[in-house]
């Protein structure tokens, strides 16, 4: 079984490298499941209606979310009634919306798991401890569980992986928008990834006009950060080979795409 996940999607040219590049995808790896983060979808911050149900149109499964879950208020409009889009599991009780989802394709039934992050974070509810509720709900009905953790400091992240290390199918990170190379399976069979990288600008900084935020740098002052609309752009991806029998990790690959590594089908 197969699952391909879509690194945090950033403004419309991240979205229009996932309507470009998941067909072929699709085409080449021939996943059963396909997972997209949107926090970022709708001009770098917060995700639309609209957008959500493009992500589902191009081929999406499930839309994981991140801190910018609020930051289009109409999300609060749609979130309840949306059944395959998820946010942090860890927001405080009463939220709108929920962090875990159940699919199904080819005869199987996965667990889908939403967390973000502590450090250098608002601070919310307890990741781990979440990780550990709803590891064990899932577990009634599956035992294929993905996690996209979404989270600042690496360590954090690690400790989760380290933390699920055979409960969990996969612990794949977000948010940091900078692709790492550290993905692997760990002992007890979870695939981990610090970071699967972003989609969108490719020439920005994590996805942001970079004069702005270099400007930022230099001068301590406060600036607005936009998604540059021209220019080349790229997507990141992992795939996750997992053993339908036991829910365990067999592989996990990185996918880049943008002009310096061309899509090859």
């Amino acid at each position: 079984m197969k699952l391909l996940f879509i690194g945090d999607v950033v403004g419309s040219p991240g979205r229009d490298m996932v309507k470009e590049y998941l067909p072929k995808l699709k085409e080449k790896y021939h996943p059963h499941f396909i997972i997209v983060n949107g926090e970022n979808a709708a001009a770098g911050k917060g995700i639309t209606e609209k957008i959500y149900k493009q992500f589902l149109e191009w081929g999406a499964h499930v839309v994981t979310m991140g801190n910018h879950t609020w930051d289009k208020k109409e999300i609060f409009e749609f979130i309840d009634d949306a059944k395959y889009i998820i946010r942090p599991a860890n927001f405080p009780e009463g939220t709108p919306g929920k962090g875990m989802v159940f699919i199904q394709a080819n005869g199987k039934e996965i667990a889908i798991i939403n967390l973000q992050g502590r450090t250098f974070l608002p601070a919310i509810d307890d990741p781990f401890q979440k990780a550990d509720e709803l590891i064990t709900e899932a577990k009634k009905r599956t035992n294929i569980i993905f996690i996209d953790f979404h989270a600042e400091a690496t360590s954090e992240k690690q400790a989760l992986g380290w933390y699920v290390d055979g409960r969990a199918t996969a612990v794949v990170g977000t948010h940091t928008h900078v692709q790492t190379a550290d993905e692997r399976i760990l002992p007890l069979g979870t695939a981990y990834i610090t970071d699967v990288g972003m989609t969108g600008p490719y020439d920005g900084i994590l996805g942001m006009e970079r004069d702005a935020v270099i400007r930022r740098f230099l001068t301590a002052l406060p600036v607005r950060f936009e998604v540059p609309k021209n220019g080349r752009a790229q997507l990141s991806a992992v795939l996750l080979t997992i053993d339908e029998k036991d829910g365990k990790a067999k592989k996990l690959e990185r996918i880049q795409i943008n002009e310096e590594r061309p899509f090859f089908g």
